[in-house]
């Protein structure tokens, strides 16, 4: 899709959702969990990938991938918590590595017994009995053998998801938090299980959720002494906003005000009128709608955040300036904010902000390396400013991050030719030149 911001933006690759308000709630989410788990120096980050059906896996051993639809349908923090202390227990148990070492096992056993089934069937026809005999043990031998490792596979998937669970339990215990979230969402997908044979949420297709199981996670979290904590009705809020907020740039205005009628008053059902009248209808009155949040709120960086992006994608940048300096200020310099405060300073056309916006720019990219606006808006303010040599770097860094190798190549291919041999913007030039496509990323 067309980034509407880069606060809720989806970039070429994994479709990945960039939302300050949302990715520092998961952090705090996860903050107590990765200290339980001896996980907090692991720099450990939660991704949130656009797709509406609840999912949350591990990939790797240093990101936790967790859908939008998982935070829409959580509705508490302990549920969504629950979650991540489950992927928490995949990381610290070390899964990723230990089924690839199963897989790689399994692939071996498959081909020996294929070899092993191939070789029987060409001794069968080679005798003339190719119905029977020879032939039929060549067939046994491959199939066999298939289904066993098959059944071993699902076998060691379902241990891996027991012990993931445990650790997790463990995890909540050990923070102070209840483990009640984490049973009752996975009930609902042994509930939903009995139902959805035929087309199955990827949740469930990936964490087989066997009625047994979920009775012995139940014993195990109602032991936990946290078992009735309820969450904090301030972070309770915070929930309900991002899901708030969620709803409103992801789903269609009619689902929107479906779940948030106008007859709803509450501060998230206002947060969504606003983000969806500024997304679909005026502007006048989204800016109305957001001054009375603030009002509410004044010192929340996220209701000036949403006001200057409106402003700005309104095309009034200049008067975008003033509310995301304060969001900028209240955010703690956000990464992805300094991004759209750059943006409104390149987009005034006025060179009195061309070195101001560089300098936001450069120290956004520094913190938040992964986000091509930084660098769009970078290359911009340097070609303003007439350093072309700048200005090709960063666009080729955009390029590069977009999955954009073939533009990235060349971009960087020029800006060597305007930097001096060994310079760091040459070396950094020469670096996208010579580099491999990141995963996932299409060969040009």
């Amino acid at each position: 899709m067309t980034p509407v911001c880069p606060a809720l933006a989806q970039e070429k690759g994994p479709a990945v959702i960039r939302d300050t308000e949302a990715e520092q709630l998961l952090r705090e989410y996860t903050r107590p969990i990765l200290a339980a788990a001896g996980l907090a120096k692991q720099n450990i980050q939660v991704v949130i990938i656009k797709d509406s059906t609840f999912n949350a896996f591990v990939a790797d051993g240093r990101r936790i991938f967790v859908n939008y639809g998982a935070i829409m349908q959580s509705e508490t923090p302990n549920q969504i918590i629950g979650v991540l202390a489950h992927e928490t227990g995949h990381l610290a148990g070390g899964h990723l590595a230990k089924m690839r070492e199963q897989m790689s096992r399994a692939q071996t056993q498959m081909i020996i017994a294929m070899l092993l089934g191939a070789g029987a069937m060409v001794a069968g026809a080679r005798s003339g009995n190719s119905n029977n005999g020879l032939a039929d043990a060549g067939a046994a031998a491959v199939a066999g053998p298939q289904e066993m490792i098959r059944r071993t596979l699902i076998s060691y998937v379902r241990q891996q998801e027991e012990n993931a669970d445990r650790a997790g339990v463990k995890f909540l215990t050990a923070s102070g938090q209840s483990p009640k979230g984490m049973y009752e969402t996975f009930k609902r997908f042994t509930n939903d299980s009995l139902f959805a044979a035929h087309g199955a949420d990827p949740y469930l297709q990936s964490h087989p959720m066997p009625a047994e199981r979920v009775a012995a996670l139940e014993e195990l979290a109602r032991s936990s002494p946290y078992w009735d904590k309820k969450d904090d009705a301030a972070l309770q809020l915070r929930h309900d906003m991002v899901r708030a907020k969620i709803s409103a740039f992801m789903e269609r205005p009619d689902t929107v005000y479906r779940r948030y009628p106008m007859s709803n008053e509450t501060l998230p059902a206002r947060y969504a009128h606003a983000i969806a009248t500024y997304l679909h209808g005026d502007l006048r009155s989204a800016l109305a709608q957001i001054d009375g949040l603030i009002q509410l709120q004044p010192n929340n960086p996220y209701f000036y955040e949403l006001r200057g992006q409106a402003l700005l994608e309104g095309g009034k940048p200049a008067e975008a300036i003033a509310p995301l300096r304060k969001a900028v200020q209240l955010s703690n310099r956000s990464p992805l904010i300094e991004m759209l405060l750059g943006q409104a300073l390149v987009g005034t056309d006025n060179k009195a902000y061309t070195e101001e916006a560089i300098s936001i720019l450069r120290a956004a990219v520094a913190r938040e390396s992964e986000a091509p606006l930084g660098y769009t808006q970078l290359a911009m303010a340097y070609g303003r400013k007439g350093d072309y040599a700048e200005a090709d770097l960063a666009s080729a860094q955009a390029a590069f991050l977009r999955g954009d190798n073939k533009t990235a190549r060349e971009l960087a291919s020029r800006a060597k030719t305007r930097f001096a041999i060994g310079t760091p913007g040459w070396v950094k030039a020469d670096d996208i030149v010579a580099a491999k496509p990141l995963p996932g990323q299409k060969v040009n």
